[in-house]
């Protein structure tokens, strides 16, 4: 290799400054000042790198958010009727369908019932009854008006007349309530609706058998008739929301069904007792569907206002839970981190509501609480 003797001073230079560096001995890492431990509160000295990575944030009483509960619409019962065979027969015909608008009276079916013609025969028997008993009593008292009858004839006449005039309006109401007639035993009747309304519900066909024990509990009606217009939210609301609940006040219901729109309610029934499966009360409110947009067994969210209620929220990421317990860490001072055992609420989202162990005011943890738990962490003693 041949070294211009111009340039051989700079680099025996720059080769002599490379070896005093290396000689150099290397400058151990600045230490990290320790902290202490005092009971449940740490101590970090100024310039402490780990106090560096803590976040806090100042705690402040806030309008509680919105109570959100679960619910489903139901059919307002106050406007719905479901429709049951009082006779068993055969279906003959059927008048109206599903969506049908129907008049309070009006027919839904037409049944052929051998059950209900007794009951025509019943209502011709006793119009047969109550006419001969008229023409009795007129012939007794015309006998003793003659001085030919006894009186006590004539008073048994009148008794058998009163007995027959009412046995005579039963047997008509009960074919009226069916809209029948005792001048013909034709022994079919229609099954009409005892409201105004729109037919919701259909569960019968033509030709179908109908028995009158077809009514149990639990057993499909033949017809549903409501008004769909108003209706019903069942909302399951816990224990700890019944205070913010009262009868008349004014909720607002939400469905996916439409994201973007609000739906005022008001709560006319609160359960008095919980259900034993779910723990829940059950809350009923009514609410207007004059558009009909809103349909039955649809699923909701009822949100309720607050009364003017203000608490304490933090972020759920600086509570943290540990043998049984719910723990957070407070700045106290510079430097100082305690912990303090909390009660907790509500959820809200990424907040939680605390009731009890921060106050406003103060300044909580809300990065770097699990690395200050792991500093409280008792060493595990070796064996």
């Amino acid at each position: 290799m041949v070294v211009d003797c111009r340039t051989l001073p700079r680099v025996l230079a720059v080769i002599a400054c490379l070896a005093l560096v290396a000689c150099q001995p290397e400058q151990p890492p600045a230490e990290e000042p320790p902290h202490k431990v005092e009971g449940t509160t740490i101590i970090f000295p100024a310039g402490s790198h780990k106090a560096d990575d803590i976040r806090t944030r100042d705690l402040a009483l806030r309008p509680a958010p919105l109570t959100r509960l679960n619910g489903r619409l139901a059919w307002n019962e106050d406007v719905t009727v479901r429709v049951y065979t009082p006779y068993g027969g055969r279906v003959e015909r059927i008048l109206v369908q599903p969506g049908a608008t129907v008049k309070k009276g009006q027919p839904l079916a037409v049944i052929a019932s051998p059950d209900f013609g007794q009951t025509q025969a019943e209502a011709r028997r006793a119009a047969a009854d109550h006419a001969l008993a008229e023409k009795n009593l007129a012939r007794l008292r015309e006998l003793a008006d003659n001085g030919v009858a006894s009186r006590k004839d004539l008073q048994t006449a009148e008794t058998d007349l009163a007995r027959a005039r009412t046995e005579l309006e039963r047997t008509e109401r009960r074919l009226a309530l069916h809209g029948g007639r005792r001048e013909a035993v034709d022994q079919t009747y229609t099954l009409a609706s005892p409201i105004a309304g729109i037919v919701v519900e259909r569960n019968i066909n033509p030709g179908q058998e109908l028995r009158p024990d077809q009514n149990a509990p639990g057993a499909p009606p033949l017809f549903v008739v409501t008004d769909p217009t108003q209706l019903w939210a069942i909302i399951d609301a816990a224990e700890r929301d019944l205070p913010r609940l009262q009868v008349g006040r004014a909720i607002t219901v939400n469905t996916p069904a439409y994201r973007d729109e609000h739906f005022r309610a008001r709560i006319t029934a609160i359960s008095d007792f919980l259900d034993p499966a779910t723990r829940s009360v059950k809350v009923r409110a009514s609410l207007n569907n004059t558009g009909r947009r809103l349909k039955a067994d649809m699923f909701v969210t009822a949100e309720v206002e607050s009364d003017h209620e203000r608490v304490l929220l933090v972020p759920t990421k600086a509570v943290y839970f540990q043998e049984g317990k719910n723990y957070a860490f407070v700045l106290e001072g510079d430097g100082r981190y305690a912990r303090r055992e909390v009660q907790l609420d509500d959820v809200y989202g990424d907040e939680v509501e605390v009731i009890e162990g921060l106050n406003a005011g103060e300044k909580v943890v809300t990065q770097g609480a699990l690395m200050l738990q792991q500093i409280l962490k008792p060493r595990r003693v070796m064996k």
